[in-house]
């Protein structure tokens, strides 16, 4: 572990209930020595010879989603992301919207034990508290309750968190801190909630999210569901973690995740279907492009890895060969980056929305 604040999520089961309950936790000191470890290999594939920067990293060292300027919707530069976190090695993380509007990301995030960014697609990686890594195609549902006093009990639901809505559009969206001081837009019906309460309830206003609650923003059709809270009326969620085909899957203990993918490598072996994963642009399905992707090695250890140039089928070859039990890509092109030990060794083509960041004096 790292210095920070964090969550760290108790499910309490006794006969008739079952919750979860999150407890924000203080890390003064960092128990770690472990190294990243760099190395440029040749991988022959396909015919071919390909350079493969790679940076192996021991079972259990620290890690959390590095944020662009610590917020989800913002961009900086992999280094200077990294430099944020004094951390030790960083890759690019999810893909983000970076021809234009807010550069929102598209893929999962969990910060802290905290859902950051809801992307129900692709494939993601997941850090667990016991120092383990889990990688699964991760769709995640959130469900709400609000009651008033002496009322009864009604049903709400986001689509996604932290995310942009499209003006005119239906969409209801949960806004949590690590979206900066408000929302960004003043349209639609936000309700602002503080300390499980509701405290303003509010049209077409650029709505401030409180740091110590959330804010949910209800737009088109779904305008009608804000009227289920008044002011003074409990709030509370949950949140339920499934894989692509519907299966329950033990995500609850993970602190930090980073959504992107295809998979590529499945239990040891090559796995890469893109369009299974909803992936249709052809820079995934048949073009060669810079790559970038994270593995898990049977023994726990990891890899980040960068390629100049390669098909998705040529990136899941060359993971399989430098020894992935389990493997996907992250984001592209020109987010390819990696960094390790004070060098930006692929460096990215622009600025970037969101990487994964390790090292033993992590700082957030």
């Amino acid at each position: 572990m790292s210095k920070g604040t964090t969550n760290i999520k108790v499910t309490v089961t006794t006969p008739g209930y079952k919750g979860t309950l999150s407890l924000p936790v203080t890390i003064k000191k960092s128990t770690s020595s472990a190294k990243p470890v760099y190395a440029a290999k040749k991988v022959k594939t396909a015919g071919r010879t390909f350079t493969v920067q790679t940076v192996t990293l021991p079972k259990g060292m620290p890690v959390t989603a590095g944020l662009a300027n610590g917020k989800v919707g913002a961009t900086q530069s992999l280094s200077s992301i990294v430099s944020k976190y004094q951390a030790q090695a960083g890759i690019n993380g999810t893909y983000f919207e970076a021809y234009g509007g807010v550069p929102d990301p598209y893929g999962m995030i969990i910060s802290d034990g905290i859902i950051e960014h809801i992307g129900n697609s692709g494939t993601s990686i997941g850090f667990k508290w016991d120092g383990s890594a889990v990688m699964d195609t991760l769709r995640v549902r959130l469900l709400g309750t609000v009651k008033e006093d002496q009322g009864r009990s009604q049903n709400w639901y986001v689509y996604f968190v932290n995310r942009t809505p499209t003006k005119g559009k239906t969409s209801a969206v949960l806004y949590t801190p690590k979206r900066g001081t408000n929302v960004g837009f003043a349209y639609g019906t936000a309700v602002t909630v503080r300390n499980d309460k509701v405290t303003k309830v509010a049209k077409n206003t650029n709505a401030s999210i409180p740091k110590d609650g959330y804010v949910l923003v209800f737009t088109g059709t779904e305008e009608q569901m804000a009227d289920k809270f008044k002011v003074g009326s409990y709030v509370d969620y949950n949140i339920t973690f499934n894989n692509a085909a519907g299966k329950k899957i033990n995500w609850d203990d993970v602190h930090t995740a980073i959504g992107a993918g295809p998979r590529l490598v499945t239990n040891g072996k090559l796995s890469v279907n893109p369009t299974s994963e909803g992936f249709s642009s052809s820079k995934i399905l048949t073009d060669s492009g810079a790559r970038s992707a994270i593995a898990i090695k049977k023994d726990g250890s990891l890899m980040l890895a960068t390629v100049s140039g390669a098909t998705m089928k040529q990136w899941g070859s060359i993971m399989l060969k430098l020894g992935a039990y389990q493997a996907m890509n992250m984001d592209g092109g020109a987010s390819s980056g990696l960094y390790v030990s004070g060098k930006t060794i692929t460096s990215p083509g622009r600025l970037i929305s969101n990487g994964l960041v390790f090292g033993n004096s992590l700082v957030w």
